[in-house]
């Protein structure tokens, strides 16, 4: 199966982006179904997304998050990565709480 990679700047502490990925998928869980689970600053999530097999993994590092994704295939490759890249950057948003993103979910 094939993945598409993602690299996401990260300007909090490596804590502080640990707290708000998490939050991110309790968000994709409650919406999507997307299971999540930790090791240390490594995740995994698996899933359906609107019928689309999800399996992906992430790291976060100081400065970013290293990740990867199920491909969606062609027709859907460039939303899926914007999509990605839009909600780690709401969710890792120095400017905001993580209690403000969290009330600002859609």
């Amino acid at each position: 199966m094939k993945m598409i990679k993602f690299d996401v700047p990260n300007a909090v502490p490596v804590d502080d982006a640990k707290a708000r990925i998490e939050a991110l998928l309790a968000y994709w869980l409650r919406k999507y179904g997307i299971k999540g689970s930790w090791n240390g600053i490594k995740a995994t999530m698996e899933g359906k997304a609107m019928g689309i097999t999800f399996d992906g993994n992430l790291e976060i590092t100081p400065g970013k998050i290293l990740g990867e994704a199920t491909d969606p295939g062609m027709l859907l490759r460039g939303q899926a990565q914007k999509y990605l890249t839009r909600k780690f950057a709401e969710y890792l948003d120095p400017k905001k709480t993580l209690e403000q993103i969290k009330s600002e979910e859609d």
